[in-house]
């Protein structure tokens, strides 16, 4: 009979070993996704343009090691990075040298950026082509020139919903795991075919994407997963807070249980009088008391201060 434990932990693939992509993405789509790449085995390297003039030295051209250097540091650890002026003569042969030896290129310009610095796609097929190209966008097709950062692509999408800025940058990470997934396609779909490739990643796609939840309702004020449903919030305890997820009918009936409410099913958690019973009972027990509750009866929640 099959085990219920967990398996064991197992060494991660590395689909991406003998890849080698070169970045010229800069701020956090582009080097996060560049970390994942290189997690997958790629053989990465970033080309940064010169740091801004009366910089101390060892400043990073990229702005991302300018204002977080922490960030920074764990998005490049163990990639080779260097110094490149696109702009220059010099700059423009050492990047070609480089794409010469290079699978897939990751940019974030705007595409009349790419054209000025002769990185058109049409441009680099001609001279490289075996190079595939993931190109990260703020917006697609006409919209791809707007100017826009991660806020501005989360307002469009509908998740800016009071005058708080969201917890994280999430069209950014959405983004950069789109620009991953758009590199393994490249090269699955190069080994296949022989044929080199040229992807747009948007990060309003990626914000859209991550909204999807929302307009299908889920989250909504009227969701189940938005506040409906009285074992899928957050509450005060009298020390702190509890974020509780006891949605599955069975986790529902085990909270009502040791809270002393009477379970009939889903409409008892989609009833109205409901919150405010599990709102008192969760009120007067300590976070450390809820996480031995918790574990003892098998209810999804975790505490925080």
């Amino acid at each position: 009979m099959p085990s219920s434990a967990a398996p064991a932990s197992t060494q991660p693939l590395r689909p991406l070993r003998g890849v080698r992509v070169l970045s010229l993405a800069l701020n956090l789509p582009g080097p996060a996704a560049l970390m994942r790449l290189k997690a997958m085995g790629a053989t990465c390297l970033k080309a940064e343009p010169p740091a801004p003039q009366g910089a101390p030295a060892g400043t990073s051209g990229d702005p991302m090691g300018q204002y977080n250097a922490q960030g920074y540091g764990q998005l490049h650890a163990g990639i080779r990075v260097v110094t490149i002026d696109l702009k220059s003569e010099a700059g423009q042969a050492r990047l070609h040298q480089a794409l010469a030896r290079t699978d897939v290129l990751l940019t974030s310009f705007r595409p009349s950026a790419l054209q000025k610095l002769g990185l058109g796609w049409k441009a680099l097929h001609r001279q490289h082509p075996a190079l595939s190209v993931v190109a990260i966008y703020g917006a697609p097709g006409e919209r791809a020139e707007e100017p826009g950062h991660d806020l501005t692509y989360l307002a469009d999408a509908g998740l800016v919903t009071g005058l708080d800025l969201p917890a994280t940058l999430f069209a950014d990470m959405g983004g950069a795991l789109m620009a991953s997934e758009a590199v393994l396609q490249a090269v699955i779909q190069q080994q296949r075919t022989g044929k080199s490739s040229f992807q747009s990643v948007a990060l309003s796609d990626a914000a859209a994407w991550l909204a999807l939840p929302r307009v299908w309702g889920l989250t909504q004020p009227s969701g189940s997963v938005g506040g409906a449903h009285a074992g899928y919030r957050v509450y005060p305890c009298k020390n702190g807070r509890v974020a509780l997820a006891a949605l599955e009918p069975h986790f529902a009936a085990a909270l009502c249980a040791v809270a002393g409410i009477p379970f009939h099913g889903m409409v008892t958690m989609l009833h109205p009088d409901t919150p405010a019973a599990i709102a008192a009972f969760l009120a007067g027990k300590t976070r450390a008391q809820l996480d031995k509750l918790a574990a003892r009866h098998d209810i999804p929640l975790h505490t925080l201060a």
